[in-house]
C-alpha cells in the first residue's frame, strides 16, 4: 500500500460516477446532436459533482463520451484511466441494458452482486447511471421511458485488472465498474475491503467451508499448501482483519484460518484489527514481558525490551532454544485467536497460523 501523504487529502470519484457522467453526456448528444463541455450528476448521498468531457464520438443511432477518472489522493489503480460510456437505442420496452466493452470484465461465478454472464457493472453504479440518463432526458425533452443500451469501456482495463483480485473473484476480461456512493475517500481502502467481502461471498456460493485469510503472499502460499486449499478459498486480507471478521460475523463459514507472520499476528494479539504500520505498532515492551513470563533470563528480557521490532524478539526467543520460540509463538497465536473470536462472536471457528519469512509453519492454534 502506498504511503499516505501529509496534510488534507482530496476526494475523488469512482469508475461508476465517471461512467454515469459519460452516460449523461453521451445521451444528451444522442438526443440533440451536440455534446456538452461538462455535466453534473446526482449521487446517492446528495453530492452533485461536475465532470469535464474528454472524449466525444457520435454516429448513426449512438453516441459515446469519455471521462478521465480522478481518484483524488487515493492510490487507486484506475486513477487517470479513460472511462467511456456508449449509449444506443434499444428495442421498445427493453429498459436499460448494460454491456461490457473493452477493458470491463464479465462475471463468471455465483456469489457476486450480479449473476454469471452479466457485465461487471455493479448495482450501485447502474442505479445512478439510470439517474444520469433520466436527467439528460428531462433536460433535453427526451422520452420518459428509457430503452437504451449502455456499454462501458475502459481502454487498458484488462491490464489494470491484473493488479486487482478480479480473476480470483471470477470476474474475467477486465475491471469492475464500482462505487456504492460514487465517492473515493482517500486511503479508506474501500476497494480492497470490497474484494475481501466479495471473496467471502463467492466462496460461500461455491460451498467452500474452510477459508484462509492471509496478511501477505508468503503466508498465503504457505497456508494454501498446508491445507491444499483452492484459490477460491483464499482471502487476500492484508491488514484488514477487522473488516474480514466483521463480514464473516454476518456471513459465516465453518472455519477460518488467519495466517500471517509473527509481527502481524503479534499486533492482532495486542488487540489491533488494522495491522498497517501507519495505524498500529508492534508492542515490543509487551512481548519482552511475555518472554519474562515464559522464564527467559533477565538479560534476554532486557534485550527484547530494547529491540526494534517483533522479528528481533522472535530471534532472541529462538536463541534461547526451540522451546522458548515455540512457547512464544503459541502464546501469541492463542492471544490473537482470542481477539479474533471476541470480534467475530459468530458461527465461524477460528484458527491462527504463524509462518516464518520462508513460509515455514511456526505454530497454529485452533480447531
Amino acid at each position: 500500500m502506498a504511503r499516505k501523504p501529509e496534510g488534507p487529502l482530496r476526494r475523488g470519484w469512482t469508475t461508476g460516477a465517471c461512467a454515469a457522467a459519460a452516460a449523461r453526456a453521451a445521451y444528451q448528444a444522442l438526443l440533440t446532436g451536440t455534446f456538452p463541455e461538462q455535466v453534473t450528476i446526482r449521487l446517492p448521498k446528495g453530492d452533485a459533482p461536475s465532470f469535464r468531457i474528454e472524449k466525444r464520438a457520435l454516429g448513426e443511432g449512438w453516441a459515446e463520451a469519455g471521462i478521465v477518472k480522478d481518484a483524488g489522493d487515493d492510490p487507486d489503480v484506475t486513477h487517470g484511466a479513460l472511462i467511456l460510456t456508449r449509449i444506443e437505442h434499444g428495442p421498445a420496452g427493453s429498459g436499460l441494458a448494460f454491456r461490457a466493452g473493452t477493458g470491463v470484465g464479465t462475471v463468471t461465478r455465483a456469489g457476486l452482486p450480479l449473476p454469471p454472464g452479466e457485465p461487471a457493472i455493479n448495482p450501485g453504479p447502474r442505479r445512478y447511471i439510470g439517474w444520469a440518463l433520466e436527467d439528460a432526458a428531462a433536460e433535453c425533452d427526451g422520452p420518459t421511458l428509457l430503452d437504451l443500451v449502455v456499454t462501458i469501456s475502459i481502454p487498458g482495463g484488462a491490464d489494470l485488472a491484473l493488479k486487482t483480485l478480479n480473476s480470483r473473484l471470477g470476474i474475467i476480461g477486465g475491471l469492475s465498474v464500482l462505487g456504492t456512493t460514487g465517492i473515493v475517500v482517500p486511503y479508506s481502502c474501500a476497494s480492497w475491503i470490497h474484494s475481501i467481502h466479495r471473496g467471502i461471498d463467492v466462496a460461500r456460493a461455491a460451498g467452500i467451508d474452510h477459508l484462509a485469510a492471509a496478511t501477505g503472499s508468503t503466508s498465503e502460499a504457505a497456508v494454501r499448501q498446508l491445507y491444499g486449499l483452492s484459490e477460491q478459498a483464499l482471502l487476500d486480507m492484508g491488514d484488514f482483519v477487522g473488516g474480514t471478521l466483521k463480514y464473516l460475523k454476518a456471513h459465516p463459514v465453518a472455519k477460518l484460518t488467519l495466517a500471517g507472520g509473527f509481527a502481524k499476528i503479534a499486533k492482532l494479539a495486542a488487540g489491533h484489527l488494522d495491522l498497517h504500520s501507519s495505524r498500529s505498532q508492534v508492542e515490543t515492551a509487551a512481548l519482552a514481558r511475555l518472554l519474562g513470563d515464559l522464564g527467559a533470563p533477565t538479560e534476554a528480557v532486557a534485550e527484547a525490551a530494547a529491540a526494534a521490532g517483533a522479528g528481533e524478539i522472535l530471534a532472541i526467543a529462538r536463541s534461547l532454544g526451540p522451546d522458548f520460540e515455540a512457547a512464544l509463538t503459541r502464546r501469541i497465536a492463542t492471544q490473537a485467536r482470542d481477539v479474533a473470536l471476541a470480534n467475530l462472536a459468530g458461527e465461524t471457528a477460528i484458527e491462527v497460523a504463524i509462518f516464518d519469512r520462508a513460509g515455514g509453519l511456526l505454530t497454529r492454534i485452533g480447531p
